[in-house]
């Protein structure tokens, strides 16, 4: 009908009269809410409290369980080697020349090395390397030359360690002047102590032309200093220089001393350790410890000469006399420093002297003589 508005357009328009005053205090009421706060507008510091809304980050990690506390207990303590027991024979009665076998007892560098070590003086300075070839004994005391002479005869001996460097034997001869040519030597009545010295020393001596019975050199054992001094024999060709002249010269018997070098003997080891080459892989370890004890032993009496003297004399009280004392400071730079370190150019040098002389057939191989018992 005309002049009426449609009854929709009627109620839409009531819908938004009622509807905007609503709308405006909504819109009123969101920008207050929106309307940044005095905390909103402070500069972030860092110890800012920052709120992360839960869902931009809501983090689903299980909470780990507490490791257990660990207990300390301390290591167990570092056990000895097992104690192994050996017997090593001297060459000689004791003397300062076997400072380092005493020393390392008297300071206990066996016992470190796992070792008891018992030392014996033979009754014969040729019974050590006879009684270590036969496994009587584990360990023996010698010299070079009778080391080369004996493998040569069969003998299983090998050399583990050198104790002094230089020879400490000589041809000793009762009175002050020496003899002066060939002739006068040979015609010598001549003492030993050991069988090497023997061949080798009486054999530079003596010319090979045969020797009237009477003129025999004569086997003295022990005995050279009441040899000397009875005038049962006019010379010993193998006296230890450093402890022979002063005692005779305490009775009274001056002597001459002739040096190996002058016979034309090349330089050798003067005290070296022998063990039984039939046994030497199976002890190796033992051999090993005993030579680190002896250097361990040599190296402090070097460096503490004194010291180490009155410690030697306080373990052996025997060796305490002024003949020993005279002798110490010389037998200290004659000692190995490196008792394991073998000199092959040493012992190959022998051999080919002892098979030039016409003494062995061949010479050895130096792996037959002597080993380094820390070698790799």
């Amino acid at each position: 009908m005309p002049g009426r508005l449609p009854l929709g357009i009627i109620l839409l328009s009531l819908v938004a009269t009622l509807a905007y005053p609503l709308s405006t205090a909504l819109a009123e009421e969101t920008n207050e809410a929106a309307a940044p706060t005095e905390a909103d507008t402070a500069p972030l510091m860092l110890d800012s409290q920052v709120e992360v809304p839960s869902f931009l980050f809501s983090p689903s990690i299980e909470e780990e369980p507490e490791a257990p506390e660990m207990a300390f207990t301390p290591p167990d303590p570092l056990e000895p080697p097992p104690v192994k027991t050996i017997d090593i024979m001297l060459d000689w009665y004791l003397s300062p020349q076997h400072a380092a076998f005493v020393i390392a007892q008297a300071r206990d560098l066996f016992a470190v090395q796992g070792l008891q070590v018992t030392l014996s003086t033979p009754a014969d300075p040729s019974v050590p390397t006879k009684l270590l070839a036969a496994g009587e004994v584990d360990f023996a005391l010698s010299r070079q030359p009778q080391l080369h002479l004996q493998v040569h005869k069969g003998a299983p001996l090998v050399r583990i360690a050198t104790l002094i460097e230089t020879p400490m034997t000589a041809v000793i001869i009762a009175g002050e002047q020496p003899p002066e040519n060939s002739e006068e030597f040979a015609a010598l009545h001549y003492g030993f102590a050991t069988q090497d010295s023997r061949e080798m020393v009486l054999s530079q001596l003596i010319p090979e032309t045969p020797l009237v019975s009477e003129n025999l050199p004569e086997n003295l054992h022990y005995d050279a200093a009441d040899a000397l001094r009875e005038q049962r024999v006019d010379a010993v060709a193998d006296g230890f220089f450093h402890f022979l002249p002063p005692q005779l010269a305490n009775d009274g018997v001056a002597t001459t001393v002739l040096r190996t070098a002058k016979f034309e003997i090349p330089h050798y080891d003067g005290l070296i350790l022998l063990a039984n080459s039939e046994k030497i892989h199976r002890d190796r370890d033992v051999i090993s410890r005993l030579v680190t004890a002896l250097e361990k032993a040599s190296q402090w009496i070097v460096e503490h000469p004194e010291e180490a003297w009155q410690l030697m004399i306080q373990a052996q009280p025997i060796l305490d006399n002024e003949i020993n004392q005279g002798a110490w400071n010389d037998i200290l730079r004659r000692m190995a420093l490196r008792p394991a370190a073998l000199d092959y150019r040493r012992y190959a040098g022998f051999e080919a002297f002892l098979h030039q002389r016409g003494q062995i057939d061949s010479p050895y191989s130096v792996e037959r003589l002597a080993i380094d018992p820390h070698a790799p």
